[in-house]
């Protein structure tokens, strides 16, 4: 069936840095319209980013560093590309949730006016996943060809999960499978090890996908400024990090392990410290000793430089004379009485 066309659709994809929508940038565009008589027209772009992409990304599209460092910027290809969209409707995979948000964010950083009002939108991973439910009840009928009994209750969804591994081990074991890089293999064998890193492909260090591991098996930050980044290099350039994700709002599994990250991270930088600690002593000017103080050397005033007695001065005392005439004659003048 034929798509019934009142103006263009086009179909695009983007390759990008990351995906974070606010800091991440576009390496490569792709869009094909497809016109309402049938004909297509298509346009790519490679795309200088201006910022670094990361191992990880490169790893999966194979954009890398050199491949865009004599393109041009988003804000010199934005107005092309905005004509070339023109007025047509969107469409891609995931395009709603990311495509689409990331291209308006380079759009509005380079000032390229691009109106999304009045289009329609079509996300191709809506339709498939909302046709082919991935509910625990469209599994277990797609794969053991049952209803769940008592569905939502735990030991009847229990039995049901385990059935559907079952028959998903007796239905792929000899079915290829191709991952993002080409590589393929026959991942769903009936070995629990062999599961275990087939559904856990993004190799998660805290569940909650906050770090993960890259492909040395070293721990990143897989969120916000620092993603792509390894942990133990974002503590050495912003300690304070640690700090900042230990108070915040993140899951505890996700603070315990990075805290055994920080531990780790510590005791090294300790070592460090210490091993470099003897060479520093022998390197070190050799310098005069200084003489030790004594209460026994005369103090000086800074004004004469003569030795002076710190002890506070006291008048000399004389002794009482004796009461004679002559004194009591002044006291009688000085208070007018006899005496």
């Amino acid at each position: 069936m034929k798509l019934n066309l009142k103006r263009p659709l086009a179909f695009f994809d983007l390759e990008t840095t990351g995906i974070n929508i606010g800091a991440d940038r576009i390496v490569e565009i792709s869009v094909i319209k497809l016109n309402p008589d049938g004909s297509e027209e298509v346009m790519t772009w490679r795309i200088q980013p201006g910022i670094p992409i990361p191992l990880e990304s490169s790893m999966v599209h194979g954009i890398y560093d050199e491949h865009v460092k004599d393109e041009k910027r988003f804000h010199e290809l934005g107005e092309h590309i905005a004509a070339f969209i023109g007025d047509s409707d969107l469409a891609g995979y995931n395009s709603n949730k990311f495509d689409i948000p990331m291209l308006m964010e380079e759009f509005l950083r380079a000032g390229v006016v691009f109106d999304l009002e009045n289009r329609y939108f079509v996300d191709v991973q809506n339709i498939f996943h909302q046709m082919e439910q991935r509910t625990l009840r469209a599994a277990y009928k797609f794969y053991c060809e049952k209803e769940i009994i008592n569905a939502h209750s735990a030991e009847a969804d229990t039995r049901a999960t385990m059935e559907v591994l079952l028959a998903q081990v007796e239905r792929y074991v000899d079915t290829e499978y191709e991952d993002k890089k080409g590589n393929r293999s026959k991942p769903v064998v009936g070995d629990v090890e062999a599961l275990h890193k087939f559904t856990n492909l993004s190799r998660p260090v805290d569940f909650a996908g906050r770090m993960v591991y890259n492909e040395e098996g070293e721990e990143t930050i897989n969120f916000g400024k620092h993603k792509g980044k390894r942990v133990e290099d974002v503590l050495n350039v912003e300690p304070s990090y640690y700090s900042w994700m230990m108070q915040g709002d993140f899951p505890l599994y996700t603070k315990r392990k990075l805290e055994e990250i920080h531990k780790r991270w510590s005791a090294k930088k300790t070592a460090e410290r210490q091993a470099a600690r003897p060479a520093q002593t022998a390197s070190a000017p050799a310098t005069e000793p200084k003489a030790a103080f004594t209460n026994n050397a005369p103090k000086t005033s800074p004004q004469l430089n003569k030795p002076y007695n710190s002890q506070p001065f006291k008048k000399k005392e004389e002794p009482a004379k004796p009461v004679d005439d002559d004194m009591l004659k002044q006291l009688a003048s000085k208070f007018g009485k006899g005496l």
